[in-house]
């Protein structure tokens, strides 16, 4: 056995000291020069060969000026042992120097980089934290900067899994100007409990936790809801957040982790109902990206005191600016279009459609111009069986096959063209329990223009182009954007009218559709981006979303203008909202059809309009009312 000598002892604990860090370092560098001063102050000394009137302190004071500068050897005079040794203490400050700066720039350099690998505790309060990283945030940071424009300061903190430089440069270039909202990223792991101390999880506002991009994302969300749920660090009182699930397998499972804690969003589920509801109603997709987004109309929750006792069908005439659309019943939860007669009760909370929520005034009108002569109330057509083309494929497209089995006539049909492998399989196995109407599955290339020639598209009324799983971004949406060409040019040579909405991946690549004319384009993952952003200022908005979007109950429709009101005579929106009354609905908005193309014009959807302007409704015009069928 080799035996350690006193030089390996002494180099061993030397590396061990080096290792220490920047003080470590600077305090041995200080002893060392201390050392050398008072070793060469002493010799002078004993020798008797410093400068008359010298005492030991000066002589250490003038060899600590000659460490430090070396240029102050230059006017010395004395004996030659005293300049020797002042040569001596000036060599060894060139070295105490030298290694000084090398330690400082050493340490600087070691410390920027730990900032730009962003590891440092956040200190915020009030702050909104978004745990992940994935396309939907640029669109989360959006909406959030729009709903802190009334804040004096706002703070959004990200901790992704991702170079922060990377964060911070995708940001300023996808988002651009943040306003008053200043964006802080960090890096880490959302699943780690000791990455979750860096963003101050205590002192956040709401936390929003987003499905990483891959295989597998609701493992991920999950694990990430037990790293802050059962963090022994974590604050007593319950957190605000708000997760997205995919499947709807794990739903049950993340609301048992989750529990009064998390507001969860079901992707799949939400997506495929608004594409199935969309396809049959042309201008949907604008109503819905009108109530979650934070750029125009949004939903509020408003105490009324002064309509306690009233009806909730008198409450819908009591605001100009704003649409009631239903009551936060107190400890029962919202009801969208209640019941005509059901009384506000104190504690009550209306359900109320306004730009902002300080501009959800009462009105003094007492007299409302109802033109009661121009009510035309008509029943509406008894459904008929519909054709329906689903040209493409994704995991969703079985859930929007079984979520439009609710809304269609029986002896429907829905065609699937597609030229994925497991199409066929997937819609045996997942669609087998459909009621009203039937599937077919035919394979082949969708931007194959005489495979579409085949289809005889002009026989179908409605048409669902989705984006293909398995591909890049731009390469999916590129696909699809060649199909609505090749579409679009056979409606117009067949003058067959048919709706057709387009599932987009990027929402950038949305203007380039807009040349295809298609009647509705969903972007999918920025409709969850808005709704996570909706909930994570309001977990209560999340029971009036999911009510909206349950095919049970009341929902969103664009019916027939001349289902409520005479055609070529103006009325106002009042008149809307009393023929809606009376047959037990809620009108909140309309469609021109002579905008509809008009992007501008919010393509010619108008949600909350001021209920005193006139309107004239023709043939092609909707009105956008909650109803239960």
């Amino acid at each position: 056995m080799q035996k350690n000598t006193f030089m390996d002892r002494l180099r061993y604990a030397f590396d061990n000291y080096m290792s220490k860090g920047m003080i470590a370092l600077l305090a041995g560098l200080l002893v060392i020069s201390a050392i050398m001063i008072f070793l060469v102050a002493a010799l002078v000394r004993l020798t008797g060969s410093q400068p008359e009137g010298t005492g030991f302190l000066g002589l250490a004071w003038m060899g600590l000026l000659r460490t430090l500068d070396t240029g102050t050897m230059g006017g010395d005079t004395g004996s030659p042992f005293f300049l020797f040794m002042m040569l001596v203490v000036t060599l060894g400050g060139v070295f105490t120097v030298s290694t000084l700066i090398g330690i400082l720039n050493n340490g600087l350099e070691d410390k920027l980089d730990e900032l730009r690998k962003g590891r440092s505790r956040v200190i915020e309060a009030d702050h909104t934290v978004i745990l992940g990283w994935s396309e939907q945030i640029f669109s989360i940071i959006s909406e959030l900067v729009l709903a802190n424009e009334s804040r004096k300061v706002a703070c959004i903190v990200i901790l992704g899994d991702k170079d922060k430089l990377e964060m911070e440069e995708e940001i300023a270039d996808k988002v651009g100007d943040t306003k008053r909202t200043r964006v802080v990223c960090r890096n880490g792991s959302p699943m780690e409990p000791s990455d979750l101390e860096i963003v101050n999880l205590p002192m956040a506002r709401s936390i929003i936790v987003l499905a990483p991009e891959g295989d597998e994302p609701d493992t991920s969300v999950i694990k990430t809801m037990l790293a802050i749920i059962n963090n022994p660090n974590r604050k007593s009182e319950p957190y605000h957040i708000v997760a997205e699930i995919s499947d709807a397998k794990n739903f049950e499972v993340a609301k048992l982790v989750g529990k009064d804690e998390v507001e969860l969003i079901l992707v799949g589920s939400l997506i495929s109902r608004v594409i199935a509801q969309t396809c049959r109603q042309s201008g949907l997709s604008v109503v819905y990206t009108e109530l979650l987004d934070f750029g125009g109309d949004e939903i509020y929750f408003k105490a009324e005191p002064s309509l306690v006792g009233k009806t909730f069908g008198e409450t819908l005439m009591a605001y100009e600016d704003s649409a009631v659309i239903g009551v936060q019943v107190k400890g029962q939860g919202s009801q969208l279009n209640p019941p005509m007669d059901l009384r506000i009760q104190a504690g009550d909370e209306l359900i109320v459609i306004a730009e902002d929520d300080d501009k959800i005034n009462l009105s003094s009108l007492k007299d409302w111009k109802i033109k009661g002569e121009a009510i035309n109330l008509r029943e509406p057509a008894k459904p008929a069986p519909e054709n329906t083309l689903i040209i493409g494929w994704n995991w969703r497209a079985p859930l929007i096959i079984n979520e439009m089995d609710n809304y269609v006539a029986p002896g429907s049909e829905v065609l699937v063209v597609a030229d994925t492998a497991n199409a066929h399989a997937e819609i045996v196995q997942r669609c087998a329990g459909l009621k009203n109407q039937a599937v077919k599955f035919e394979a082949g290339d969708t931007t194959d223009r005489r495979l579409l020639d085949s289809l005889a598209v002009e026989t179908y009324k409605h048409v669902i182009v989705l984006a293909y799983d398995g591909l890049d971004t731009q390469q999916a949406d590129a696909r699809t954007l060649i199909t609505l060409l090749h579409l679009r040019d056979i409606a117009e040579r067949t003058k067959h009218i048919f709706s057709i909405v387009s599932e987009m991946l990027d929402v950038r690549n949305r203007n380039l559709a807009e040349v295809t004319k298609a009647d509705d384009f969903i972007v999918s993952d920025r409709l969850i981006s808005l709704m996570l952003a909706q909930v994570s200022e309001n977990k209560a908005l999340n029971a009036v979303f999911a009510d909206i979007f349950d095919p049970e109950g009341s929902e969103v429709y664009l019916k027939p203008a001349s289902s409520y009101v005479k055609t070529g005579v103006p009325v106002n929106f009042y008149t809307v909202v009393e023929a809606a009354k009376q047959r037990g609905e809620v009108a909140f908005g309309y469609r021109l059809s002579a905008q509809a193309k008009n992007a501008e014009k919010a393509y010619g959807v108008a949600v909350n309009p001021d209920k005193s302007k006139e309107v004239t409704f023709g043939e092609g015009d909707k009105i956008v009312v909650l109803a239960e069928s």
